[in-house]
């Protein structure tokens, strides 16, 4: 079943890279570059951590002349000195490929300033973003997104549009990208620097190559850019009535029939590339519910085995034939590689510091998915990491380290932590602390 078109926003697709020049925002540099604003940005750069850039220069090395460089930052700022330092390439595998990922690792200093800029920017074009963008916004989350497109399917609209956009990142047209930007902006220092920063070269293997395409991926604008970019495309499919659910560049479209989809994809190719942004052949397709699709690192699908317990015994909220998620394996292998890395047996740690470093990343991992479908999953993932931790106490896998260190001794008096315990509906009623 289709959205209700939205009647009180332009339904043409120029009408929204072309806009007049209402709500423009003309004097913004100043803003940008004011110390509260710079102290502000230094403050999320730090706790977002990070590697170094092309000048080598850590957080910690940073913030040891804090005040002397935030002070260089506003001198530059302010005089129209400031340049961009190159980016530093790295690659980075991709999720269970063997192909890499290029990263552009910004300076120090230039992540404060992107920082900075985009505090000053979200305010603008928040009101701006649609309903259906979900990545990168404030008071806005993955889980939203997937709570979305899961009421949707429940209603009937079991076709799905599971796109996948081709080198989005990388393929960015920056006239296109800047003609957006100046709807709202028209302080020209700001676009200036805006425009650097998109054509800031990268340094590989010694040598400098210019950037004509894109977004430095691995910058702290870089989401903000790509939701400006793909706005119009939230806007024009929404305006036709479509159910789209967008994070960032990955999105999907639900409807309520094969053909439905159909004319759905063909919608999002034309749109997509008015805006120079094109689809992954291989990648994009339409599926049934039945088949399952992925989408935010969870599995949707329809489940087809019977299901072991009663259903009376069942507080999930499962149901026979129902529709259920999980991890995707490419988010499993993922993890599993967090804990490999951690666990290796040469890893100079003690038993208890293991613990202590693996505690966030099961935190982390478990909360994302701990209200998935994964009571049996989570078991057999504590079991494992269980094995772990005796494989790197004993250096070998098989060995008698649940003598040692049974898995009760491990989560009570090291506190490991047990991803089964994180599922909401397994919690234990607690006594009242007064």
């Amino acid at each position: 079943m289709s959205e209700k078109p939205r009647t009180d926003r332009p339904r043409r697709l120029s009408h929204w890279i072309n806009a007049g020049q209402e709500r423009k925002v003309h004097s913004l540099v100043d803003k940008v570059y004011s110390r509260k604003n710079l102290e502000l940005a230094w403050e999320a750069v730090r706790r977002n951590r990070g590697a170094a850039g092309v000048d080598r220069e850590s957080l910690e090395t940073f913030a040891l002349n804090l005040d002397e460089n935030l002070e260089q930052l506003q001198q530059e700022l302010r005089t129209k000195t400031y340049r961009p330092q190159p980016l530093r390439r790295v690659y980075i595998p991709k999720a269970g490929k063997k192909e890499l990922r290029p990263l552009g690792i910004p300076a120090v200093r230039d992540r404060v300033v992107q920082q900075a800029l985009t505090q000053r920017l979200v305010p603008i074009f928040e009101p701006d973003f649609d309903d259906s963008s979900f990545g990168y916004r404030p008071k806005r989350s993955p889980h939203d997104a997937m709570r979305k497109i899961w009421r949707e399917l429940q209603a009937g609209s079991v076709w799905v549009v599971d796109a996948d956009l081709k080198d989005f990142f990388g393929s960015v047209d920056h006239a296109r990208l800047m003609q957006l930007v100046a709807r709202r902006v028209s302080d020209g220092r700001v676009l200036t620097l805006i425009e650097q920063m998109l054509k800031t070269p990268v340094l590989e293997d010694g040598q400098l190559h210019a950037t004509q395409r894109g977004t430095p991926q691995g910058g702290v604008v870089s989401p903000l850019l790509a939701n400006i970019l793909l706005t119009p495309f939230d806007r024009a499919m929404r305006a036709r009535g479509y159910q789209l659910t967008r994070f960032a560049d990955d999105w999907v479209v639900t409807c309520a029939s094969k053909k439905e989809a159909q004319q759905a994809l063909t919608t999002a190719r034309k749109i997509l590339m008015t805006l120079g942004v094109t689809l992954h052949p291989e990648k994009t397709r339409i599926v049934n519910v039945h088949q399952g699709f992925e989408f935010l690192g969870y599995v949707v699908r329809e489940g087809k085995r019977p299901l072991r317990l009663p259903q009376d015994r069942i507080k999930s909220g499962a149901r026979q034939g129902g529709m259920y998620a999980q991890p995707s394996e490419k988010s499993r292998q993922r993890f599993k590689e967090q804990v490999r890395a951690l666990t290796r047996r040469r890893a100079p740690v003690s038993t208890a510091q293991l613990i202590r470093d693996l505690n966030p990343v099961i935190r982390g991992w478990g909360t994302y998915y701990q209200r998935a479908h994964v009571r049996r999953l989570f078991n057999q993932l504590d079991r494992w990491i269980v094995r772990r931790i005796w494989s790197h106490r004993f250096k070998r896998w098989r060995n008698s380290g649940w003598k040692e260190y049974p898995t009760r001794r491990l989560r009570g008096e090291f506190g490991l932590q047990s991803l089964v315990a994180m599922i909401p509906f397994l919690e234990r009623p607690r006594a009242h602390p007064l």
